[in-house]
């Protein structure tokens, strides 16, 4: 396993981090801990999960992830040998703590409360907003629209709440997930100036399909030494062209939740043909090749996999292995020049 850096703390976490959205849902409790036994066998020291959790959110379900993993972290011990990020929701959710899930100081206080009672965990090594409070570009959305925000920009409170939790040793560090280029900005500019913690990690999507983290965001993760958690690597697995000719296999995510269709707009399944083909005619994996090319960019900080099955984990993290060719890569980049985004 190859680890790097997060952000500016001292910490190294793997270049691969286990993601445990399906934990509860699609995954048992008794599957859950299988992953997390062979994942540390393999070197992973980083669990990322989420309050919200499992996907998709229900009310029946929420809070089964952490639980999993609160149950393992009982079982086996050792709490400071894991690295462990959570997240805490923000609004849209209408089930979550009461359908007022927000980011001051009270909100994010219970929430806290909560995602540790569910892990057995005295602190979280990483805190970090879901998504923003405000009117903003995540989860796919295109263009802008300048309407009054549900709630106005209120980073300054939400770092100072932040900022006690971490002085009352209960979160360590804090990140950002869907967030914007001037969002991360904002936070660390508001950091700086008020002595708040410092923003360490943006968790957004990226993969083959959606590289829009490039502009602009990339550019903050290299200068501003707050890398990438990159999630969704395979498209909700479509990269693993398992979906082409609409293919729909017995068991698998998008089979089961036709909700998610992000990934297999009509424009991303011609250039997933392409990806595939290109892997195939070098002798590659075409999930392998695409998490291989998360993997080696340089501001990524770790790609979050996730899986249902365990030959599907053991495949996701051999990817660690694998050193992509000149001639793979120029492949991936003139399919990315003819194609750039077609599932933002």
């Amino acid at each position: 396993m190859e680890y790097r850096y997060l952000g500016t703390t001292n910490e190294r976490v793997s270049v691969i981090c286990l993601g445990t959205m399906t934990w509860g849902e699609q995954n048992t409790e008794a599957q859950a801990h299988e992953q997390m036994d062979y994942a540390v066998e393999r070197g992973i020291n980083f669990f990322d999960t989420a309050e919200m959790y499992p996907v998709p959110p229900r009310p029946e379900t929420q809070g089964e992830t952490e639980r999993h993993i609160g149950s393992w972290l009982a079982r086996r011990g050792k709490r400071d040998d894991i690295f462990l990020a959570t997240k805490v929701s923000g609004p849209g959710v209408d089930h979550v703590r009461n359908g007022r899930p927000s980011f001051d100081g009270k909100g994010l206080r219970e929430a806290l409360d909560a995602s540790l009672e569910r892990m057995q965990t005295d602190y979280v090594d990483l805190y970090q907003l879901h998504w923003p409070e405000r009117n903003a570009n995540f989860f796919g959305r295109l263009g802008y629209t300048v309407d009054d925000d549900p709630v106005p920009p209120r980073i300054a409170e939400t770092l100072e709440a932040l900022g006690e939790l971490v002085e009352a040793g209960r979160i360590r560090y804090i990140g950002l997930s869907n967030e914007t280029p001037w969002g991360v900005m904002k936070f660390l500019q508001t950091a700086h100036e008020r002595g708040l913690p410092r923003v360490v990690s943006v968790q957004n999507p990226y993969n083959l399909l959606n590289r829009t983290y490039e502009i602009g965001l990339a550019e903050v993760s290299h200068r501003e030494q707050c890398g990438l958690l990159a999630y969704s690597p395979l498209g909700f697995g479509v990269l693993s062209g398992k979906y082409l000719g609409d293919q729909r296999p017995a068991g698998a995510r998008l089979t089961e939740f036709t909700r998610f269709t992000r990934y297999l707009k009509e424009a991303g399944q011609a250039v997933t043909q392409r990806y595939v083909e290109l892997a195939r005619d070098h002798g590659l994996d075409p999930a392998r090749m695409s998490l291989a090319y998360v993997n080696t960019r340089p501001f990524v900080t770790s790609n979050i996999i996730g899986a249902t099955k365990m030959d599907q984990l053991k495949a996701d993290i051999d990817s660690i292995e694998i050193t992509l060719s000149n001639e793979v890569l120029e492949g991936i980049e003139a399919i990315h020049t003819d194609h750039p985004n077609p599932c933002p």
